[in-house]
């Protein structure tokens, strides 16, 4: 299966998630900032990444806009409960900048877990 970087800045959203994906046989590794999965990444590539949005210090967007610069290829997932203006414009954005798939907080975890599914399928059919 697939190792996963998960980033949340709530700890029950990153053990949540965790629990989800290892259950279904991924192998993940949580963080709780961008600084920290930039970091991350950059010492031990994973297959996907999940982000949330809104976060405190280094947040999604700035995340997934330094990784996509640093590593065009890398695969991402952005999620966002929207904190005040709402996750629609936040995803669009995120969407914009390279995020393969975005979800809305609360998320359906069957849907996360085909998201994951295609986007690690798509990356085995074109290497």
């Amino acid at each position: 299966m697939a190792h996963i970087l998960v980033v949340d800045d709530e700890e029950q959203i990153r053990l949540m998630l965790q629990q989800l994906l290892e259950r279904v046989g991924h192998q993940v590794t949580a963080v709780a900032n961008g600084d920290e999965a930039v970091k991350t990444y950059r010492e031990n590539p994973v297959d996907v990444i999940i982000t949330d949005l809104i976060m405190p210090g280094k947040e999604g967007i700035e995340t997934i806009t330094e990784l996509k610069r640093e590593f065009p290829d890398v695969k991402i997932i952005a999620m966002s409960g929207g904190g005040r203006v709402g996750p629609k414009n936040y995803l669009s954005l995120a969407e914009k900048l390279g995020a393969h798939r975005t979800f809305a907080k609360p998320f359906d975890h069957k849907k996360m877990i085909e998201a994951i599914d295609e986007i690690v399928q798509e990356e085995q059919e074109n290497p």
